[in-house]
């Protein structure tokens, strides 16, 4: 069963938090994941795009995969059907970054499970600017 941290700790987690990748962030201004990450920047977050097919989002380069990036990340915050998720939180432990995120309507039980046992923080199925927003 997933059990996300409760909306306190995901508070203090997105605090801490300076440097976000964000996997399936589309170039299209329309798209929920734009918007989402927009606001995050906006915010004073750092945003990584990480999608194959753009070369750009929100002024930053975008990177090909999550292994691309160079330096730390605190947060994968994930714009991906649910059903990519186990493919993602493999990728995710390779580059040993904080906490996985999986948007608002996105959650897999084989992900969680996986990164559970690893000893990583997920959060799966919250939309992280409602979380930002509400912490405040």
């Amino acid at each position: 069963m997933i059990e996300n941290p409760s909306r306190a700790e995901m508070g203090q987690m997105l605090k801490k938090a300076k440097r976000i990748a964000v996997v399936g962030l589309s170039n299209n201004p329309e798209r929920t994941s734009y918007m989402v990450s927009k606001a995050m920047q906006d915010s004073g977050y750092e945003i990584v795009p990480v999608n194959p097919a753009v070369s750009e989002v929100l002024g930053v380069k975008a990177v090909k995969a999550l292994q691309d990036i160079e330096g730390h990340v605190d947060i994968v915050n994930v714009f991906r059907r649910s059903e990519f998720l186990p493919e993602i939180a493999k990728e995710f432990a390779d580059i040993d970054a904080d906490i996985f995120w999986a948007q608002l309507g996105v959650e897999n039980e084989e992900a969680y499970n996986f990164l559970k046992e690893k000893g990583y923080t997920v959060i799966m199925d919250r939309c992280i600017k409602v979380e930002h927003a509400l912490t405040k």
